[in-house]
Order: C-alpha cells, then structure tokens, then sequence
C-alpha cells in the first residue's frame, strides 16, 4: 500500500509513520517528490487497520495498490523517474542516445566507434565484453580484458559505458568498470541475478525478455526495485512473434502503456528489435515520437567484418546522418538530443 503524506509534514512525523510500518513488518521504500513524500509499504495489509495508519500525524491518506508491482508503478511516484550519471540524465528532457558495436572486438575497432558516436552527439557508449550466444561456437566477448577497452574508451572520450553483466558472479567486476550494468532480454526473468543486482549502486538497464509481456517486464524491474535500486532503465528491443520479415518485431505500443503504468524511463532498442539496418532510421524517429526517452543504437566501423550482429550494425556515417534527423523529430516533441 501507499501512505500518502500531507504536504509539509515534518520528517519527525514521516519517520513515526515508517517506525509504526516497520513494527507491523513492513518494508518501506521512499519516494520524495517536488510537493509530497509518498511511503511504499510492501507486506501484509491484514496485520494493520487501515484507519488507524490513516490517524497518524502527518498522513492524508491510504492508496491500496491493486497492480503486482508496487514500487515500478504510477501509484507509488506520479513524477517521472530521471537517472543522473554526473552531468547525463536519462528520462529527463534529453533525449540520451546509446551507441556503439553489439560487442567489443578490439582497441582500434572501439575507438573509432567511440569517436565517431561521441562526434555525432552519442553520450553513452555500448559494448559487449561478455556476449551470449545462441551457438556456444559463436564469439563469446573479450570479457574482463573488453572490459578494460571500454573503460580506456571512457577515459579518451568521456563518454559513459553501458556493458551487459550475464552472472551474479561477475556483478562486481562489471561495475567496477561500467558506468551502467545492461540486463539482456534472455535474462530479464533470472531472478537471482536481479536480486543481486538489487543490492548495487549502479543504475540497471533491463532489456523486455523476448516473449515477456509487459507485466511481466515491470515485475522483473520490482526484483530489482524491491531490494533498494531503484534507477532503473527499461529497454524494448522486440518481442518474437510469428513474423519472419524482421528479427523481432519492435512493440513500439510498449512506450506509451509503460508511460501510463509506471514512472521509470524507456528507451527503445531497434537494432536488436529490427534486426537490419535499414530499418534502425524510420523506427528510431517512430520511438522518439512516441515518447522513448532514449535509443540504443548498433555503430560499427565495419559491419561486414563484424563478429557479433554486423547486418544490423550502422556505419558511422549513417549514424551522423540520422542523429541529425533525431534531433528534428525531438524537437518536435519538446525535447533535444
């Protein structure tokens, strides 16, 4: 349930509220908003009378919450989330663009995608050093060495680094070099790893797992949220449907249900949820107008060398190009790159 404080209620009167909370057994999470404090109390309702919360000094009122997540919905911050990494804010009015190769293959290879997504107005560099597979054949990532590439990446360009972290076992070593830990979509619904992630102070992007549905989605984001983190990042990067033309088919439909269900920001991923490059350009500017907070984007210097998702990769020089149409559909919206 949410307790909803009166505006201006003194923080000795918010703490008495959570004390009584915490006796009954409740776990409490805090949203602090512009005009009013809001306690999230996970637990058992029948432990308490629901007046008698409503008595307490300070409170105005009692919101019992109907939907499985309790902390990811609108009914515990109204407000939009906004994540801040120094100077970036993601879910905020700028837009925030990821870019970089599906996976890091070199230094040279890096750099130049690093350069040439930081010139284009990129401010987030993507890379895998640790990469899963379908085949156990496939190119599997530099993993802790990849990891290093990333964070010299960071030092020569300034650009912040999102990497996705595949085992609990290797949490703390990702984000002693990444600035953003990336949960991939196969696994959105590993719970042990998203409990373990919950306990770090790092924000998390979680990619919609490839048949989840949107409850489900959020739920996985609860794991996270339930353990103290709440800075998370949701990503749509495709669903697999029955459709063969596509690699996934992009629910571009997500942003706006998640906009209306809860207050964390979304970015779209159409690389992964096309599948080809061609069609990475009319999807980007369709999320943007539907109100993505962000985009990841594949750039590889080469993608006919590529070892890892090449056919869906853009070259630098059309990512320039599209990041300029980007900031004209961003505008329209209100908003800037």
């Amino acid at each position: 349930m949410i307790i909803v404080m009166k505006r201006g209620a003194s923080a000795q009167e918010i703490e008495s509220v959570c004390q009584r909370l915490q006796k009954e057994g409740f776990s409490i999470h805090m949203s602090e908003g512009v005009e009013k404090t809001i306690i999230g109390a996970v637990g058992d309702k029948s432990r308490v009378v629901i007046s008698n919360l409503e008595g307490l000094d300070g409170v105005e009122k009692i919101v019992p919450v109907l939907q499985p997540y309790k902390l990811a919905g609108r009914d515990f911050r109204q407000e939009d989330t906004v994540i801040r990494i120094g100077d970036v804010e993601i879910g905020g009015g700028q837009i925030q663009v990821f870019s970089g190769p599906c996976a890091v293959e070199s230094w040279e290879q890096l750099l130049e995608a690093a350069l040439a997504v930081k010139k284009a107005g990129a401010r987030i560099l993507r890379g895998g050093a640790f990469k899963p597979r379908s085949s156990p054949y496939a190119f599997q990532g530099l993993e802790e060495q990849g990891l290093k590439l990333l964070a010299r990446a960071r030092e020569e360009t300034g650009l912040l680094i999102v990497t996705e972290v595949m085992d609990p076992r290797s949490i703390d070593l990702i984000a002693e070099y990444s600035d953003i830990l990336q949960v991939g979509a196969r696994n959105m619904q590993n719970f042990h790893l998203l409990r373990e992630l919950s306990k770090i102070n790092k924000p998390i992007l979680l990619k919609r797992g490839l048949s989840a549905t949107i409850e489900e989605w959020l739920m996985a984001a609860e794991y996270i949220m339930s353990g103290g983190n709440y800075d998370v990042i949701l990503c749509e990067r495709g669903i697999r449907t029955f459709e063969t033309a596509t690699r996934n088919t992009l629910d571009l439909s997500a942003i706006p249900v998640i906009k209306s269900l809860s207050h964390l920001p979304i970015i779209v991923d159409p690389s992964h949820g096309c599948g080809k490059w061609q069609l990475v350009r009319p999807m980007s500017m369709a999320a943007l107008a539907a109100g993505a907070d962000g985009l990841m984007i594949e750039v590889h210097p080469n993608p006919a060398e590529a070892l890892c998702d090449g056919p869906q990769s853009l070259k630098p020089h059309k990512f320039v190009s599209l990041m300029d149409e980007l900031r004209g559909v961003a505008g329209l919206m209100g908003r800037t790159i």
